[in-house]
């Protein structure tokens, strides 16, 4: 994953997890990684995390374990800086996806990777019944 670069893992993983856990500038980073005497530019910083981003985020859920063995979905409407979104919840876990509008089949795909992610789903209201046949996936009931 890191053959033929210039810097270690180490300082890419850094700058990467900086960049993907703070409100900092690129900028910012450059400045930090010179006050630890080395010299990255800005722009490869940026490089870096559009490269690595996606592959740390499949590597990541390939090793992220349930919090449980089961698991519930939830549809809500909340008001999220200051803006009124759909919040769809994979809830035991921590998947979730935020949506303007009711998207169905954006819900539909968010639904089927949590299940295809950790499993078993936990359906008891009816409610959740009416959205299994919805999803036109077989849960447990």
């Amino acid at each position: 994953m890191f053959k033929g670069r210039h810097f270690d893992q180490s300082v890419i993983l850094l700058c990467v997890r900086w960049y993907l856990a703070y409100n900092l500038s690129l900028r910012d980073r450059e400045e930090m990684m010179a006050e630890r005497g080395l010299s990255v530019d800005h722009s490869t910083v940026h490089r870096w995390v559009v490269h690595f981003s996606p592959q740390l985020l499949e590597r990541f859920n390939r090793r992220k374990r349930s919090v449980t063995g089961r698991w519930h979905m939830d549809e809500t409407y909340s008001k999220i800086r200051g803006r009124w979104m759909y919040l769809y919840r994979a809830i035991d876990t921590v998947e979730f996806f935020l949506s303007e509008n009711r998207d169905l089949s954006a819900a539909k795909r968010f639904f089927r990777q949590a299940l295809a992610r950790h499993g078993l789903l936990v359906v008891r209201m009816k409610v959740y019944r009416t959205a299994r046949h919805h999803l036109g996936i077989s849960l447990t009931q």
